[in-house]
């Protein structure tokens, strides 16, 4: 007998995620500057995408019991690999820069120092990781409307409908 495991991993990470999204996107920053965000953004991080990599894993299990229309269930993991794929790469960003800062001296070719380096700053640039997590909000608050769409149908979810009519979703 296979279990459903996915509904109970699941949250966390959207809950993660979406808390790192709203953390990162809004200038709490400036607003209460003696706080440590980034403690806080790298945990949240670290975390959510652990468990984002779980529940991903999990999914393969829920479709073989729910049985979804084919397209839904395509665009659910469209969203959610995307989403995974997006926060992966905020999440290497500050881990380039933590191994850069411990490991820096260990490493003797320049190219790789250098190369890391330009990794590092692009993932990390201001703009563009608020960017990244922007989207990442956007990807794993529709692969969570889907999901629930799956599970609930339309009815639970007051956008649900507006987005699968833009998606080309039929149920």
């Amino acid at each position: 007998m296979s279990y459903n495991i996915h509904p109970i991993i699941v949250h966390f990470p959207i809950a993660l995620l979406f808390l790192y999204s709203f953390i990162k996107i809004i200038p709490f920053q400036k607003w209460m500057p003696n706080f440590g965000w980034a403690s806080v953004e790298w945990a949240l991080l670290f975390f959510g995408v652990l468990g984002a990599f779980a529940a991903y894993s999990t999914g393969d299990t829920v479709s073989e019991m729910v049985m979804p229309p084919q397209r839904l269930l395509e665009a659910h993991q469209s969203f959610a690999f995307a989403s995974v794929a997006i926060y992966s790469l905020i999440l290497l960003g500050e881990a380039l820069s933590i191994i850069r800062n411990k490991y820096e001296n260990k490493i003797n070719s320049i190219q790789i120092k250098n190369t890391l380096l330009r990794i590092e700053n692009i993932l990390r640039h201001k703009i563009f990781s608020k960017v990244l997590a922007l989207i990442g909000l956007v990807s794993i608050t529709l692969t969570g409307m889907l999901g629930g769409v799956m599970v609930y149908g339309t009815t639970a979810d007051p956008m649900a409908s507006i987005v699968l009519k833009l998606l080309n979703i039929q149920i």
